[in-house]
């Protein structure tokens, strides 16, 4: 039975969950039946098995004393590594909520963004947080497919970039690695825009060029909805049936271009079929922005173990999602079941595999002590107590994230010269109900062969052109 898509698929009531101050979230779809079948919970600081020893009432007593104390030093240890190299996360979707709130109508009072209180969002929250960068989700929703899709994508791009003309003091839009290092040494927030789903380009490399001129560093390649040239990640489940079986050739060359324009391709909401060819195909490291780990909570939105060894391989990174139903698939989390995930992901990907990628107000729950974007440093403190080094926290923090960014550069770099594609997708493969065929009808190429029927009279004709 097909569900409204919903990130709030899993309602909010009882202890530990934490349902979204916002009324407005995005559509997404949650599969009730997939709970939680991994391994048993990591165990948390102090909690090993104590040897018996004389006095051991008193030892107890005073390992209770001890360890909220310790837990105020990993904390403070936190806020001292993140006042160096704060956060970049992955993935917020702020200006969504923007959009549903107040229509992007930035200059009403209510939706300044130094008092909004009914959000995951705000700007003290990102200051008591240390967030430093910040992907900012240009996300517009699946029902605007062959529709307007590419005006509004436009429409929330422009209100990232009107967040930083309003907010100077705090956000600074950039556009390449050297930009977030620079907002570090200011102190402001780097902001950075991520398209969130391919049906935000029309199936059109053109709209994909211009969109990375605009600002957009990397792209989804599908929200929950497949596009005329990839399949996303509810083709995995009973609920749709693969079309392309990954992606289509007009798909690949979408990929091609991305790597050519220095655009990161990001693989959260595609199947398994399209993480796996992407990340044999593509020339620079990937990301999934807002994604955690199969095996702890099998949820078809996280990424699987063998294609986490090929994110290990080709140096790519998963920024690690806090929506309780793709942590522990069900209305409720906790702190430590994220940093369960992250823990996850540095054993079978390594550790300069992890990032942070909240999802953070586009989600209807989040776990406790988690509950905006002020907390990060209660998770990094757990990482702490759980013996990640001081480097391996400032990669997941920050360095994963500049590593793979600079990496991409790099790729665009060795491609200038390398001429932009040109060939259009197949009018046959788009849907036509509310389209022209402008430029079709003369004979431009596709990115379609031609039926194999057709081929050998379109042989024979070129033969009989070039022979007379």
């Amino acid at each position: 039975m097909r569900r409204l898509r919903r990130h709030g698929g899993g309602g909010s009531g009882g202890a530990g969950a934490h349902p979204s101050p916002v009324t407005a979230r995005k559509p997404e779809k949650f599969i009730h039946s997939h709970r939680r079948q991994g391994p048993p919970e990591c165990p948390g600081p102090g909690s090993r098995q104590r040897e018996k020893m004389p006095g051991g009432s008193v030892w107890v007593l005073v390992l209770a004393l001890a360890l909220p104390s310790t837990g105020q030093q990993h904390l403070q240890e936190a806020e001292r590594i993140m006042s160096t190299t704060p956060v970049i996360d992955g993935h917020n979707d702020l200006p969504w909520q923007l959009l549903r709130k107040f229509y992007n109508q930035l200059r009403l009072p209510a939706a300044n963004l130094t008092l909004l209180n009914d959000t995951h969002t705000n700007i003290p929250k990102l200051r008591q947080g240390h967030v430093g960068g910040q992907f900012w989700s240009v996300y517009v929703p699946c029902e605007t497919q062959n529709k307007d899709a590419v005006r509004r994508t436009l429409e929330q791009m422009d209100v990232v970039q009107r967040m930083c003309d309003l907010y100077p003091e705090t956000f600074l839009c950039v556009t390449d690695s050297s930009g977030i290092r620079e907002a570090f040494r200011t102190g402001k927030v780097a902001s950075l825009m991520g398209v969130e789903g391919g049906h935000s380009i029309d199936s059109s490399l053109g709209v994909l060029r211009t969109l990375y001129r605009l600002g957009a560093r990397y792209m989804t390649l599908t929200h929950s909805c497949n596009t005329p040239w990839a399949d996303n990640w509810l083709v995995d489940t009973n609920d749709e049936e693969p079309v392309h079986h990954g992606l289509s050739p007009f798909g690949k060359m979408v990929v091609e271009e991305m790597n050519r324009l220095g655009m990161m391709v990001d693989l959260a909401h595609v199947s398994v079929d399209t993480m796996k060819m992407v990340l044999n195909i593509s020339k620079a490291p990937v990301i999934f922005s807002h994604s955690s780990a199969y095996s702890l909570c099998r949820h078809r939105r996280n990424v699987p173990d063998d294609v986490l060894q090929l994110v290990a391989s080709t140096g790519s990174l998963v920024m690690v999602n806090f929506y309780n139903a793709y942590v522990t698939c069900s209305e409720k989390a906790q702190l430590k079941d994220v940093a369960d995930h992250m823990d996850y992901v540095k054993k079978v990907a390594g550790a300069q595999a992890v990032g942070f990628g909240g999802d953070y107000d586009g989600v209807s729950g989040v776990p406790t002590g988690l509950e905006d974007v002020s907390k990060y440093p209660m998770l990094v403190a757990e990482l702490l107590a759980r013996n990640w080094t001081e480097q391996e926290v400032k990669g997941a923090l920050a360095e994963n994230l500049l590593r793979v960014f600079s990496r991409v550069e790099e790729v665009k770099r060795s491609l200038q010269g390398t001429a932009p594609l040109e060939t259009p997708i197949a009018f046959e493969e788009l849907e036509r109900s509310c389209r022209t065929s402008y430029g079709y009808s003369n004979g431009a190429g596709t990115a379609r062969a031609p039926p194999a029927a057709l081929a050998p009279p379109l042989a024979l004709a070129l033969l009989l052109a070039l022979l007379s």
